[in-house]
């Protein structure tokens, strides 16, 4: 009697736990809303797997403005805030808001982004960043994916170039 009362005490604790992982109310924190204008620092922590020390490096990342441009790789857009459409990536959608000034992207803004579940939030926390200072520096949606975030690149790539084929008509 005592195993069963315990096996059942053991399965409720289970299902408790899995109903809080995935419920929404269950979230310990909300992932804040991103922009890259290339105006903000990078941190990244590199492990040696042969040593127990870590090494922090800061970085900024590259302010890309239209005078550092080549003019002949300078693709020219309309100016304004161009949303792209919402790409369903698995574990949620990816949507963006493209900001054009002088022809040129200035800073792209999620939408929205995968982030219901804590694994999706700290892959996206590293990715999106990354993402958008890929697509301000190339000025297009041609930008490379990022390792670990395949999902969320492709989306990426599908929504700025949707965002971008409005600013071009």
């Amino acid at each position: 009697m005592k195993k069963i009362l315990l096996s059942l005490v053991l399965i409720a604790l289970f299902t408790g736990y899995v109903i809080f992982q995935n419920s929404n109310t269950g979230k310990i924190f909300t992932a804040p809303a991103y922009t890259q204008t290339g105006k903000s620092n990078s941190t990244s922590d590199y492990s040696n797997n042969n040593s127990s020390q870590s090494i922090t490096q800061s970085t900024p990342l590259p302010s890309i403005t239209p005078t550092e441009t080549p003019a002949a790789t300078l693709q020219k857009y309309k100016d304004g805030q161009f949303i792209g459409k919402a790409v369903d990536v698995y574990y949620g959608n990816v949507q963006l808001k493209v900001t054009i000034q002088q022809g040129v992207i200035t800073a792209v803004d999620f939408l929205q982004y995968p982030s219901d579940r804590r694994t999706s939030m700290m892959i996206n926390m590293q990715a999106m960043p990354m993402l958008s200072s890929e697509a301000i520096q190339a000025q297009s949606a041609q930008v490379d994916g990022v390792s670990g975030a395949s999902a969320t690149s492709q989306g990426f790539q599908v929504s700025l170039a949707d965002a971008l084929s409005q600013a071009t008509n």
